[in-house]
């Protein structure tokens, strides 16, 4: 395994290398978003950045052109390219690759999808990335990956035969006595073109304050897609290296170039001491992140609310607004004195600025501690709660008059903290 890094204008550095000499390359270029990027590390010690402004559409064209011929050059007639870009060159890379590669050998287009927060104003939230997937010649080298199913996909449906009718229409095949016949164990669904990988985020291990760094688990998706152990990747805008540092985790030889000397100083740092960041999401799924108590929850059935999910404190935020802020709601746990409930929400809730908090009480949980409710925080009892403390009141008396009745459930539903 050979790994080496260039300093230098990709154009001019690759013209060094003889023809078919890459299985894969993966080049993230200027985006044509005609701004300065910048960004630093995360103790501010070292600032980086690029300029991705042009003086026109042409000037970015011609650009691409110089450089994509000579990578068309030194790819292998079995590799493949990988151009990444968003909205605003999507389409600029689109017919320049049909030109130079041809229309053809043109793969997939990929949508690297992720969930990023943003205030975008009159247009809606940007949330992909586009990766469009080109081969050098019609036998290029493709590795099938496997994902788990969807959970709407009727599995059981799927691992019966398949067959075709005296229409041609697919059937369920059947033996002589007319029973489904199996057919056999399957191992999962072929890789699509959209592909969920978070994006990094700030306290990412490795991340290392370059301006687009993408997350290790993308290239090594790439990586495994096209080319096997051994194999040449090269990426002639490398920035911070990850690319390299995923073909090195994955026993891939490795070309970098870049024409930033602060780029190139990170790569090969991170080459000697390569950290991956592990992403939960994808290890533990989606649903491993909705930590909130949906039973619990049911108690606000009927109230516009937003469920809060990883926090200790708060279960929901009512839609209402109390000064400005909107009121945080937690349900009382199982064993738990409403006091405790209390002051855990009352905690949460300032974290937040809550002015008005509520506490719904299911239970009456003895305590051995005088314990306050913290003000600002209301307890209401649900309707279980209201019902039981009823019910015990009915189970001294005989006889209770329907005024009784009223009396009592007036004077159990609702009571006030400050």
């Amino acid at each position: 395994m050979d790994i080496k890094v260039f300093c230098g204008d990709c154009k001019d550095v690759l013209r060094r290398f003889p023809e078919a000499k890459a299985d894969l390359v993966y080049l993230d270029p200027p985006f044509f978003t005609q701004r300065k990027q910048v960004l630093s590390t995360r103790d501010r010690s070292m600032e980086f950045s690029f300029d991705d402004r042009w003086s026109s559409i042409s000037e970015y064209e011609s650009f691409l052109v110089k450089r994509l011929k000579e990578i068309h050059r030194i790819l292998k007639p079995t590799g493949s390219i990988f151009f990444h870009c968003d909205k605003t060159a999507s389409h600029i890379a689109r017919l320049i690759l049909d030109d130079i590669f041809g229309v053809r050998c043109f793969q997939s287009e990929i949508i690297w999808n992720y969930r990023r927060w943003s205030n975008s104003a009159r247009r809606l939230l940007p949330a992909h990335q586009t990766i469009l997937f080109y081969s050098k010649g019609p036998n290029f080298k493709f590795n099938t990956i496997l994902t788990d199913y969807s959970p709407t996909t009727n599995v059981d449906q799927i691992l019966q035969r398949r067959s075709r009718d005296g229409s041609n229409k697919s059937v369920y095949a059947r033996d002589e006595n007319g029973e489904v016949v199996c057919g056999g164990s399957k191992k999962g669904v072929p890789l699509s073109d959209v592909w969920e990988i978070p994006f990094l985020n700030p306290k990412a291990k490795e991340r290392t304050g370059y301006p687009t760094q993408k997350p290790i688990l993308l290239l090594e998706q790439i990586i495994q897609l096209v080319t096997d152990h051994g194999d040449i990747v090269l990426d002639p805008f490398c920035g911070s290296g990850t690319t390299l540092v995923a073909a090195k985790l994955l026993g891939r030889s490795a070309i970098g170039i870049d024409i930033s000397e602060e780029a190139v100083e990170m790569t090969r740092r991170r080459l000697a001491a390569p950290t991956k960041t592990e992403s939960n999401l994808l290890k533990n799924g989606l649903d491993s992140y909705r930590t909130a108590n949906s039973e619990a929850l049911s108690l606000l059935n009927g109230i516009a609310h937003t469920p809060v999910q990883r926090n200790k404190g708060i279960d929901a935020f009512l839609e209402e607004v109390y000064q400005g802020v909107p009121i945080p709601v937690r349900i009382q746990r199982h064993r738990e004195t409403i006091a405790e409930a209390a002051l855990a929400l009352y905690g949460a809730g300032k974290t937040k600025g809550a002015h008005c908090m509520v506490l719904i009480a299911i239970e009456d949980v003895p305590s051995l501690l005088d314990m306050e409710i913290p003000e600002g925080v209301q307890v209401i009892p649900s309707a279980a709660m209201s019902i039981n403390r009823f019910l015990d009141s009915l189970r001294g008396e005989k006889h209770v008059s329907n005024s009784a009745i009223h009396r009592d459930i007036n004077s159990t539903t609702f009571y006030s903290y400050r």
